[in-house]
């Protein structure tokens, strides 16, 4: 049974099979009308966004230099605060959401190069391709038909890339895997590197450093605990494995400009999206104000 083909609202898609753990999942947007700003929060995915109609407008976030013009296309590598963006008008959106070590397959390029940052995809993936990808999804008939056509184009990407190495591979599932709860000793025991190394090898394939591969993952981590039971914040700050409250503050307020309070109660009046199997759930959220910068 196919989906309505003009019904507005939101929709989701998994990725063939030779996709996983390259693609987390496909989500595709249909607005009848301008879409309220929404604050997307750092999370460990690189995302690839194509529309057609209005496109995307950022008001805040990305660290490194990016205009606040539109983008009908752009790939965002990990972020570690938080953005603004919103569609002014009515349209149609697809973003697809990349394992980092994904991404690092799939784009061919050291993904230092893409953190804290947007940028065209027509930079890394040539001349005129995200106009050929768009004219495609917007010719489709259905949901399920763009799936399809984004498994093909991908796919087809895929090909020659260089796979991350099985040192990258182990760090990113000890880090994954332990909620962000692994220190770089333990990081540089289990891949037999040394510290500059081991390093430099996660700012090439993930795109960040351990200590900040670590904060963002326990911070996701965290919201989740507390979506199920919170006695205290005390509590959960012990729970989260954090030193004590003070610094859980202290990261929440620097990843996503609110404070745990503010930001569990944002939490709690727009719960977010599922998705399983990646620390994906809890990056965006419908609130129309931007995150404040700490100090």
């Amino acid at each position: 049974m196919t989906e309505p083909i003009d019904q507005p609202g939101e929709y989701t898609g998994h990725p063939a099979a030779s996709l996983r753990g390259i693609v987390v999942g496909y989500r595709g947007h249909r607005m009848e009308g301008a879409r309220p700003a929404r604050v997307t929060l750092p999370s460990a995915t690189v995302t690839l966004l194509l529309a057609w109609g209005q496109p995307l407008t950022i008001h805040s976030g990305p660290e490194q230099a990016v205009s606040s013009a539109s983008w009908p296309a752009m790939i965002a590598g990990l972020q570690t605060t938080s953005t603004l963006a919103g569609f002014d008008g009515s349209g149609y959106a697809l973003e697809i959401d990349l394992t980092p070590l994904g991404a690092y397959q799939l784009l061919n390029l050291p993904l230092q190069h893409l953190a804290k940052t947007v940028i065209d995809p027509d930079h890394i993936m040539g001349s005129g391709w995200a106009a050929h990808a768009t004219e495609q999804l917007a010719a489709a008939p259905h949901w399920p038909r763009r799936w399809q056509i984004l498994d093909a184009l991908l796919t087809r990407r895929l090909r020659g890339g260089t796979p991350p190495s099985p040192a990258a591979a182990k760090a990113w599932a000890l880090l994954r895997d332990r909620g962000g709860a692994v220190s770089l000793r333990e990081l540089m025991l289990a891949t037999g590197l040394g510290q500059r190394r081991i390093q430099g090898l996660l700012r090439e394939q993930i795109g960040l450093p351990a200590q900040t591969l670590s904060r963002i993952i326990r911070f996701h981590r965290t919201l989740a605990m507390a979506s199920t039971s919170l006695d205290s914040l005390a509590d959960l700050a012990s729970l989260a494995g954090y030193h004590d409250q003070s610094h859980m503050n202290r990261d929440f307020r620097a990843l996503s400009g609110q404070t745990p309070r503010e930001l569990l109660g944002i939490m709690r009046r727009t719960p977010p999206r599922h998705s399983v199997g990646h620390i994906q759930s809890f990056s965006d959220f419908g609130s129309r104000e931007p995150a404040s910068r700490p100090a």
